[in-house]
Formats: structure tokens, sequence, C-alpha cells
């Protein structure tokens, strides 16, 4: 336990030039907190003792404002950066040496049972305001961009942006796309003149009758 206890302070410390010391990382900084207190309802939580590790979650949430399910699988060295409005959910997996912002949800849609929530790799950073939702995977060492809404898989060392998001660059190099953001079709122009089309038929239809 207490080797855990260092390597997640040492991985924040590396990571945050504002940490000033392991004891001001351990008293008071919320993230790691939140980390430190869900690593104890999981325990109780894989024992069965589902009501502890709940309660545990619930204070955790109180004290740190950040939401975290006992169920959850989260890896050594996660830093979670102000860390307010974070919500993990049940199924989610997160790996080693993640970043995750303020305000992040790694969340379901509402339209999968079991396994619901996002598995995440390791050395993953997760902008502020992002949403991962469904029981996908985003890739080892990807980068998903402030408030971006991800819904399909981001494969290794990708980078993920947008609403809903799109890889736009995989390893440092951009990814081909037909599509700009400028010349995107237009579906309500597309609609209508497929209506304009049916409506000549249909007129060329009742001529002939």
């Amino acid at each position: 336990m207490f080797k855990r206890v260092k390597e997640d302070i040492e991985s924040i410390r590396r990571r945050d030039p504002a940490a000033r010391g392991a004891l001001e990382i351990y008293f008071l900084y919320p993230g790691y907190k939140a980390v430190r207190m869900h690593r104890r309802a999981h325990r109780h939580y894989q024992k069965g003792h589902f009501f502890r590790a709940r309660w545990l979650s619930e204070r955790c949430r109180k004290k740190t404002g950040i939401e975290i399910h006992p169920g959850a699988k989260i890896g050594k060295g996660l830093w979670i950066d102000h860390g307010t409005g974070v919500v993990i959910g049940e199924t989610c997996e997160i790996g080693e040496y993640c970043t995750i912002y303020q305000g992040v949800t790694l969340g379901g849609t509402g339209k999968d049972s079991g396994k619901r929530h996002p598995t995440i790799g390791s050395h993953v950073m997760i902008g502020a305001g992002a949403s991962v939702l469904g029981p996908f995977t985003v890739g080892d060492h990807a980068k998903i961009a402030a408030g971006a809404v991800v819904l399909d898989e981001v494969p290794p060392h990708g980078t993920a942006v947008g609403v809903p998001a799109r890889v736009v660059k995989v390893a440092g190099k951009a990814v081909e796309d037909d599509l700009d953001q400028v010349h995107l079709p237009d579906p309500v122009s597309q609609e209508l003149c497929r209506l304009r089309h049916r409506i000549d038929l249909l007129e060329r239809e009742h001529e002939t009758v």
C-alpha cells in the first residue's frame, strides 16, 4: 500500500510544475485524495461490501467534488488535476499514469448493459470538460481535447477533437479526411433536394395519366 502511495505522489510531482512537495500533494490535492479514497472503496467493493464501498465513494464526492464509482478499476499514477466535476463510471478501466482534467466524464450512453463504460489505456491525457461515453477503448498515449465528446474508439497515440469527436492525428501525423470543417454537406439542403426530385417525378406521372 505504501509503495502505491509513493508511486502516485511521485507521478504527480513529475507532471505538475505547481507541486512543491509530497506533503502538499498528500494533504491538499483533491485529485490525489479522491484516488486514494477510491482505492479503499474499491477494496471493499471487491470483497462484496457494496454499501461500505458506496458510502466511501459518496464521502469522497462530497469532500473533493470528484465522483468515482467503487467498481471502477484504476491503475497506478493517475493524476486528476483540479478535478471538480470529474465522473468515472462503474465499469470504467483506466491504465497507468493517465492525466484527467476537471469536468471529465467517463460514462455510458444508457444503451449498453454489462460493460457500459470506456477502457482507457496507459499514459492517456483527457482535457477539461471532455466526455468519453460507451464501452470502447482509448489506446495508450492517446490525447482527447478539451470539450470533446468521444463516442468511438481512439487508436494508440491518436488525438481526438470535436463534438462528436474525430481522430485528427495518430503518432503526430495528420489523418487524411475527405471533409473539412467548412465544406460539410448540409443535411437540410440534401433533404429538400430529395423532396424536390420526388415532387418532379410525381408531377410528371400525373401529367401522363
